[in-house]
């Protein structure tokens, strides 16, 4: 009866060990969201070391940057909700990088020349930067194709609407992506 018994429990033992065990619905585990969220957000910040990467200390004082509204390439007075959180996390890779950022809406008052590509500033912008002492602003424009969506980021000397650091990057268009492209 003892031998049986130990027997039983072996084979017990056996069955449990090899059985699969189902998926745990577990609150940390990374879901598509999730995951389509982190590489987003690290797309974005990479775009912004990229950016200032190398930026000379001249340009590192603690004079603010502004940054502008990021907008849509064939009309440049609209920016989708893509534009708007960009440019919120542009702003916060700015800061944490330790840069001194104005939390300023600039819409509507950085734009390209249609015809020229040529980056200009409004005079509008160029009374704010004076008045908050800002010595550049970032710019960027985004262009959506059929599987990405292309962003090009400038980082602009105020005084004479010089550019001084130019990135380019895309980013997939995932359901995400495509939802922020929504303007309406």
């Amino acid at each position: 009866m003892k031998s049986t018994l130990l027997v039983t429990l072996a084979a017990s033992a056996l069955l449990v060990g090899c059985m699969t065990p189902t998926p745990a619905t577990n609150m940390g585990e990374a879901t598509y969201e999730s995951i389509a969220q982190d590489q987003f957000l690290a797309h974005n910040a990479a775009a912004v070391d990229a950016l200032v990467s190398g930026l000379q200390a001249t340009y590192l004082s603690d004079a603010p940057i502004l940054v502008a509204t990021v907008v849509n390439i064939n009309d440049l007075r609209v920016s989708a909700p893509l534009g708007r959180t960009l440019s919120e996390q542009y702003a916060s890779q700015l800061v944490m990088a330790g840069f001194n950022v104005k939390e300023l809406k600039l819409r509507g008052d950085v734009f390209v020349q249609e015809g020229t590509g040529e980056l200009l500033l409004s005079r509008e912008i160029k009374d704010i930067a004076r008045s908050h002492s800002a010595t550049m602003v970032l710019v960027g424009t985004y262009s959506t194709a059929a599987s990405l969506t292309y962003i090009s980021l400038k980082l602009v000397r105020t005084e004479d609407s010089r550019i001084i650091r130019a990135h380019d990057y895309a980013l997939p268009n995932d359901r995400d992506v495509k939802r922020l492209l929504q303007t309406r």
